[in-house]
């Protein structure tokens, strides 16, 4: 019986492991050096906002694993040898296995700062990070201030964490526009809007040059790179980004990159392992997708697509369109196929933008300048029904399709004023147009 050894416990290596207990007997081994039970990592946030138990962020019951025969095993893999098929551990341990599956995940940057190891410095990404916030930052009698370095959805999950009790926060983003790389003016603009009204100290356009140190080795103050301003604080969170995270794997026969190679069926370059989720770097990237995709959902994609080929029915991975979601404190975030950013956005791509004039709400539809075609939509503050979109993106529809059935797409809860009437007399206006709102039924929708 063919034992399969999964290095992490996260979302990735969990569904391989599930999926292939449902289409197997093989015997099955999940290791992991953070948790032994499998936690939902995006829920981390809500335990120290106290609307949850860390328990609570456990989908299974700790009886689950034993009965769906899946051994657990705490440890850290230092090294796998991967002629002889056995990993090292650090406490001198080893594990044979017949297939393995590399499912490790990533880690924050960090860019060599000084200071950058000091206590009271973290991540938000591991359950262990989450230890530390408690440890360094239960109050706001204990922490004064903490600074977060770098923007992007984990560095504004943390800084709402963070205020939930009531400690400071000041908010380092080296663009000139929160997250501008990835979002558009008018939805970045909006967004530093926000985060200034739930008073966090948004600094724009600067670098971290340095942490400094008190007398016990703790965290005393950053230095600002471009001004020389020193800022007490008590917590830096280092969120500038993620790194595929395999260290213990530098020196084995396995490529990488700047993560584990891997083809389209999830396959490193050494015969019977794999390598899924965060870690993974496809040799050619899918479409438009990055090469290296630490999200959620592809992570659960990929465990059930390798299930498939450990289960002898060897399958490639198609994720399909792009999609995401996430929470800017108040602003609810959705996102599906592609909307670039000024600076980023391919020379076929034009816009069409509305905003509340009020409201913080807005839409960005992405098309093609000469097919009309649309290519993707960011919506805040107005939730948006992913199947929809994803029907009209592998239809290829237009954007003149797109919003004359904008309604079929809605999702906001019942009695929720509407907006599609006033997006569609801006379109009009703009492109010189008289179309009007349509409205498919569900069924209709979805029979087709």
């Amino acid at each position: 019986m063919d034992h399969i050894v999964i290095i992490g416990n996260g979302i990735a290596g969990v569904t391989a492991a599930r999926h292939i207990r449902k289409k197997s007997n093989k015997k099955i081994t999940i290791v992991s050096a953070e948790n032994k039970y499998f936690f939902s990592r995006t829920a981390l946030m809500y335990v120290y906002m106290g609307h949850l138990t860390f328990k609570h962020t456990q989908p299974y019951e700790d009886w689950f694993w034993k009965k769906n025969n899946i051994e657990l095993k705490e440890g850290l893999v230092t090294d796998i040898d991967a002629k002889n098929k056995i990993l090292n551990f650090a406490n001198s341990s080893t594990l044979t296995f017949d297939k393995l599956i590399i499912a490790s995940g990533s880690k924050p940057n960090k860019f060599g700062w000084p200071g950058q190891n000091l206590d009271g410095v973290m991540g938000m990404y591991h359950k262990q990070d989450l230890e530390k916030l408690e440890k360094y930052a239960p109050n706001s009698k204990e922490c004064k201030r903490a600074v977060i370095v770098g923007g992007g959805l984990i560095g504004i999950e943390l800084a709402e964490m963070l205020r939930s009790r009531n400690i400071p926060v000041t908010f380092l983003v080296r663009e000139q526009s929160f997250w501008n790389g990835v979002l558009p003016d008018q939805e970045s603009e909006m967004i530093n809007k926000h985060i200034k009204e739930h008073h966090i100290d948004l600094r724009l356009g600067v670098n971290l040059k340095e942490i400094k140190s008190d007398k016990r080795g703790q965290v005393a103050s950053i230095i600002i790179e471009e001004t020389g301003e020193e800022i007490q604080c008590n917590v830096v969170g280092l969120t500038a980004g993620v790194t595929p995270n395999i260290d213990f794997i530098k020196e084995s026969l396995i490529e990488t990159g700047r993560g584990i190679k891997v083809n389209r069926f999830l396959e490193t370059n050494i015969e019977d392992i794999y390598a899924i989720g965060d870690c993974a770097e496809q040799h050619q990237a899918i479409g438009q997708r990055r090469n290296i995709e630490a999200v959620w959902y592809t992570g659960r994609m990929m465990g059930e697509t390798v299930a498939q080929t450990i289960c002898d029915n060897k399958t490639e991975y198609k994720p399909g369109h792009w999609f995401n979601s996430a929470k800017f404190l108040d602003i609810e975030y959705q996102t599906y196929g592609w909307v670039f950013s000024e600076r980023n956005k391919p020379k076929n791509e034009e816009h069409f933008q509305w905003k509340h004039p009020k409201e913080a709400k807005c839409i960005t539809i992405s098309y093609d300048k000469d097919s009309q075609q649309f290519l993707g939509i960011n919506t805040f503050g107005i939730r948006m029904r992913h199947e929809v979109f994803d029907k009209w993106l592998s239809a290829k529809k237009s954007i003149e399709f797109v919003l004359e059935y904008l309604a079929d797409a809605n999702f906001d809860p019942e009695f929720y004023k509407l907006h599609e009437a006033a997006i569609m007399a801006k379109f009009n206006t703009e492109f010189d147009t008289n179309i009007s709102l349509r409205k498919k039924s569900w069924t209709r929708i979805f029979s087709k």
